[in-house]
């Protein structure tokens, strides 16, 4: 089974693709694309919400999930309250 492991900056990206044994993991796609685990606040599959433990399909696309830099409701909060 092979999947791609992406880690995105906001103006970069790294893709690494990976052939793992069926039935392979989110983990066990991290652990084999050799990105660091630190680096990330959660992962996707092909942007939708998954657990370490998620189980993976050929053909999926891992996707490494940054910490916010900022608390979204108080961005907007603080877009709005700017005067037009």
């Amino acid at each position: 089974m092979e999947v791609e492991v992406i880690r995105a900056w906001p103006r970069r990206f790294e893709s690494v693709r990976v052939t793992l044994p069926e039935p392979a993991t989110v983990a066990d796609a991290l652990a084999a694309s050799g990105f660091d685990p630190g680096q990330c606040d959660g992962y996707a599959i092909h942007g939708e919400r998954a657990a370490a433990d998620a189980e993976l399909r050929d053909g999926d696309r891992v996707e490494l999930l940054r910490p916010l830099q900022a608390d979204p409701k108080e961005s907007r909060r603080r877009r709005a309250q700017r005067p037009r």
